[in-house]
């Protein structure tokens, strides 16, 4: 009862704190992006998914004749899982949807990063809150620790660092166990739907090699199909509406944990995490940097202090360009996240954000005292609820591995948690001149350049590396140049 007690006024203080060091950034008073799909977006859609259609297409083909090596084995069967849009509830959403190789792994709709930075759903008039991630590079995080010497988080997976990998040992396959069930992504209303669709795909042979022919040996119970296409959340009287038996309840979350670890074991692989940029080559002694990017490295190390949080590597380290710890670096509320529109029932009697424009993303610490609304494929350890208040506003630091990778030099690329910034130059600056630059409205004619918006928090607002570096115009594009040598495909691992 007294940690009870505990939690609930760490709670209260949290949110208070929040809200008094927020309401002048947080007063929305720019009109979100209309969840409807413009046709411009719905072109850009039809073409990703014709994309997922054909990677999955040729991933079927190459389950007729397996790899030997069980380790390729589990990379196939992730890869096929990852682009089966059969695994969302109205079957048209692929995990890939958000997460494409030719943008590194994240968003691949350019007019969506343009006008909002989230994603729809299978249900495509749900959007979240944030922007999507980048999977590669995901499965080197650590299952997330606390370290007293850091007095720090470190390591798991989501913006919020919400997939812990202290159940399974590893963050990215919990990460893997959120969009499933998650209602504004794929949207299944039970992760035993998840387990009763693969059983239907043409991995299952490959996965029932893997993992054991127990894998799916569930008695489904008639009504499975019907409940499977009801679009999730449950409701709170009948939170597991696929109605098995304690003995095949059980073995439907092993296996699904065993998809998970699949899809982990693909985004581990060379075709997704594969250190072939330019860096890579350089490093190497295989190429040299351009004057401008050898300028920008020596910034990035320097001057620019980059390198404090996007670590380059040392003594046993891999060079990740991250620290896996979390920062609030000040971005300003993104207020065309179509997410602050969902602030009434849709037509399933679903409520998103009951916040409305009044929401304010608490991150890492939100995540510690009340888990996430939407998607919590890993429980919060009790122990690191003290840790709630000296998180609050803070992110995840995300690798700069991919982070200009794009299909084409018009394509349109979000930056920031909520996918604020469209450029990463824009990001640059904003790192470059937050605490010089004067505070202007959103949709100001010189917000980005020569004005700001305020932060969506001040609460542990990083200021001793964001804000006032002292960086000239030159110096800002060589910073540029340097992050687009870490796009992946400078050379060929074969």
């Amino acid at each position: 009862m007294k940690k009870a007690l505990v939690a609930d006024a760490l709670l209260v203080s949290l949110m208070v704190g929040l809200f008094v060091a927020c309401r002048s950034a947080c007063a929305i008073d720019a009109k979100p992006t209309d969840t409807a799909l413009t046709p411009d977006v719905v072109k850009e859609i039809i073409k990703v998914e014709t994309e997922i259609d054909r990677v999955e297409a040729q991933t079927i083909d190459r389950l007729a004749a397996p790899p030997e090596n069980q380790v390729q084995q589990i990379e196939l069967l992730g890869k096929a899982i990852l682009y089966d849009k059969e695994l969302s509830v109205n079957r048209n959403e692929a995990c890939t949807f958000c997460h494409m190789p030719e943008t590194g792994f994240t968003g691949p709709v350019s007019e969506l990063n343009r006008m909002t930075g989230s994603y729809p759903g299978s249900i495509r008039t749900r959007y979240s809150e944030r922007k999507p991630q980048t999977h590669a590079y995901a499965p080197l995080s650590p299952v997330l620790h606390y370290n007293p010497g850091q007095d720090d988080l470190v390591g798991g997976n989501f913006w919020d660092m919400r997939a812990t990998g202290r159940r399974l040992g590893n963050p990215a396959a919990e990460q893997a166990e959120g969009p499933p069930t998650n209602p504004v992504e794929m949207g299944l209303p039970d992760i035993a739907c998840a387990v009763y669709r693969a059983s239907q795909r043409p991995y299952r042979d490959l996965f029932q090699k893997i993992w054991g022919a127990q894998a799916f040996a569930i008695m489904w119970p008639d009504d499975v199909e019907q409940v499977c296409s009801r679009p999730g959340p449950p409701p709170a009287s009948d939170s597991k509406p696929v109605h098995l038996n304690d003995f095949d309840r059980g073995r439907a979350g092993v296996t699904f944990d065993q998809m998970a670890q699949s899809i982990a074991g693909y985004e581990a692989s060379a075709e997704v995490t594969p250190f072939t940029s330019k860096f890579d080559a350089v490093m190497a002694g295989k190429a040299q940097f351009t004057p401008d990017e050898q300028a920008g490295y020596a910034l990035f190390r320097g001057k620019a202090n980059c390198n404090s949080c996007h670590r380059d590597g040392g003594p046993g380290e891999d060079p990740l360009f991250t620290d896996f710890t979390a920062s609030n670096i000040g971005v300003p509320a993104n207020p065309q996240l179509p997410y602050y529109s969902e602030d009434q029932p849709d037509a399933l009697n679903y409520l998103a954000n009951p916040e409305g424009r009044s929401f304010i993303d608490g991150g890492v610490g939100s995540f510690l005292v009340k888990g996430h609304p939407l998607s919590e494929p890993s429980v919060p350890d009790a122990r690191w609820v003290p840790l709630a208040p000296k998180n609050v506003g803070r992110f995840q630091v995300p690798t700069l591995r991919n982070v200009d990778k794009r299909p084409s030099p018009d394509f349109v690329k979000a930056y920031g948690h909520n996918g604020y910034f469209k450029s990463l130059k824009e990001i640059v600056h904003f790192y470059n001149t937050r605490d010089v630059l004067p505070r202007c409205g959103p949709n100001n004619a010189g917000e980005g350049v020569t004005c700001w918006s305020a932060p969506e928090s001040t609460v542990n607002l990083n200021t001793k590396t964001v804000g006032r570096l002292g960086l000239t115009e030159v110096e800002e594009n060589q910073l540029v140049n340097f992050m687009q040598t870490l796009t992946d495909g400078y050379v060929s691992r074969d």
